[in-house]
C-alpha cells in the first residue's frame, strides 16, 4: 500500500481545502479557525501525502531555532500532522515524517523538534524525548513577596516587536528555548478568543529587565491568571514579578504559567506552594549529525574529543563513526575514529538537549561507552534541563 503513496507539497487551493478539511477532522477544529492557522503558517510551510491523486494526510513545518549551550541551531518545528480515518494503518503517518525528514536533510536543516500525540509513530523515524514543558500553579495568597522598588508599566501589546529582544535574552540562556516563528509570537500578543490580554514591563520603560503578559478568567473559587510569556532578567525584577502578581490576590485566587520542571523562580518564594499542573515532553530528532554537533554550544573550559559511533535506519550519511573534537565552546566533526561512544540517533536526541546524562541513558540501555568517553561526554552535555514555553 506504501507504494502508492506520493509526499509533496500544498500546491493548489483544492489541497489546502481538502488538508484543511482533513486537518480539522483530526483535531476536532472548526474549518473556520483552518483559514487563520493555514495563513499564519504560510502554505510554502506545508506537507501533504496523497494516496491516488487524493490528499490523505498532511502536516506544518515552523522554520525556526533552538538555543542549545547558548547557540543557536536551526530547527524545524512539525505540527499539525494528520492522517484520514480511512488512510491510517497504511503507512501513510510514516511515508508522510520519512518525507519530511528527507526533505529537511537535503535543506541542511540540522534538528527537528515537536510534540508527539503518539511517540510510537516518531521513534519509528528517529525522534526521542528532547524536554519539557510544565505548567506551575500557585496560591496568589501563598507568594507572601512585597518588593515595589522595580517600576513596572502597563504597555498595550500591538505587536511583539516590544519583547522580542528582552525575550531572546533569556531564551539563549535555556537549552530548549526557541528563536519563536512569528505565527507563535502572534500567539502570545493577540487574543483568539477576544479575551483581553494585559502586558506589563518590568523596570523602566528605556531598560526594561524584564516582562509579563497575561489573561484572566473567572474559575470556581475566584479569576486565574494565565500567563502567556513571560521574562525575568534581574533579581529585581523576579522580585517585582511576584510582588506584581501577588498584588492580585483579593480578587485572583491562582496563577499558572510554563517554565522548566527545575523553576528557580521558585526559589524567591516562602515555602513550596508552587506546584506542577501539567508536564509534557516534547521530542527531537537529530537530522544532520555532524552539522547538528557542530551548531551546538559546549563549556567553554573543556577541550577534548569525543569517539562516536552513530546508528541511524533512516540516513545512511548518519550511521557512521565520527571524531568529535570540542575547543572553546565550539566544535568540529570528522568521520572516523574508534567509536568508544555507541549510541543510536534517538539516544543521541535526548543527550544532545541534554535532558538525560550519558550515565542514565547507559543505564536504560541506550548507549554503550567506556568509563572515559562517558565521563568526556557528561563534561560536554553538562547544562540547564531543556525546556520550552511555547506549543505548536
Amino acid at each position: 500500500m506504501s507504494s502508492q503513496l506520493e509526499y509533496g507539497t500544498v500546491s493548489s487551493p483544492e489541497d489546502a481545502q481538502q488538508l484543511g478539511k482533513l486537518l480539522s477532522q483530526c483535531f476536532g477544529d472548526s474549518l473556520t479557525d483552518w483559514q487563520p492557522y493555514f495563513e499564519s503558517i504560510g502554505q510554502d510551510n506545508f506537507r501533504c501525502i496523497r494516496q491516488a491523486g487524493q490528499v490523505v494526510g498532511g502536516l506544518a513545518i515552523y522554520f525556526m531555532g533552538q538555543w542549545y549551550g547558548s547557540q543557536l541551531v536551526p530547527m524545524a518545528g512539525i505540527a499539525a500532522v494528520g492522517i484520514a480515518p480511512e488512510s491510517r494503518g497504511t503507512g501513510a503517518a510514516y511515508e508522510l515524517m520519512k518525507g519530511t525528514l528527507q526533505e529537511l536533510y537535503d535543506r541542511g536543516v540540522p534538528i527537528s523538534t515537536l510534540y508527539a500525540a503518539t511517540q510510537v509513530l516518531y521513534r519509528k523515524v528517529g525522534y526521542e524525548q528532547g524536554g519539557s514543558r510544565c505548567c506551575w500553579e500557585l496560591s496568589t495568597q501563598s507568594i507572601q513577596i512585597k518588593d515595589r522598588h522595580l517600576p513596572i508599566q502597563s504597555i498595550t501589546p500591538v505587536g511583539y516587536e516590544a519583547f522580542q529582544d528582552l525575550y531572546s535574552q533569556q531564551a539563549q540562556l535555556n537549552n530548549g528555548n526557541l528563536a519563536r516563528h512569528q505565527a507563535l509570537w502572534k500567539r502570545v500578543v493577540e487574543s483568539s478568543n477576544e479575551q483581553p490580554i494585559y502586558a506589563y514591563l518590568l523596570g523602566s520603560e528605556n531598560q526594561p529587565e524584564g516582562y509579563v503578559i497575561f489573561t484572566q478568567r473567572q474559575e470556581t473559587g475566584g479569576l486565574l491568571i494565565g500567563i502567556k510569556d513571560w521574562v525575568v532578567l534581574t533579581p529585581a525584577a523576579a522580585r517585582r514579578f511576584w510582588t506584581f502578581l501577588a498584588d492580585h490576590r483579593s480578587q485572583v485566587s491562582r496563577v499558572r504559567w510554563f517554565s522548566s520542571p527545575m523553576d528557580s523562580l521558585t526559589l524567591l518564594l516562602p515555602e513550596q506552594t508552587a506546584k506542577i499542573h501539567q508536564q509534557e515532553r516534547w521530542m527531537l530528532r537529530i537530522i544532520d549529525v555532524p552539522k547538528a554537533l557542530k551548531k551546538r554550544g559546549y563549556p567553554l573550559s573543556i577541550d577534548t574529543e569525543l569517539h562516536l559511533q552513530v546508528r541511524d535506519d533512516l540516513f545512511p550519511q548518519n550511521n557512521s563513526n565520527f571524531v568529535f573534537n570540542v575547543s572553546a565552546g565550539r566544535g568540529e566533526v570528522t568521520k572516523g575514529g574508534k567509536g568508544e561512544f555507541c549510541l543510536d540517533v534517538r539516544g543521541l536526541a535526548s543527550l544532545y538537549t541534554g535532558l538525560f546524562t550519558p550515565h542514565q541513558l547507559q543505564l536504560i540501555g541506550h548507549l554503550d561507552a567506556t568509563t572515559e568517553a562517558l565521563s568526556r561526554a557528561t563534561q560536554l552535555f553538562s547544562g540547564s534541563s531543556p525546556w520550552m514555553p511555547d506549543f505548536f
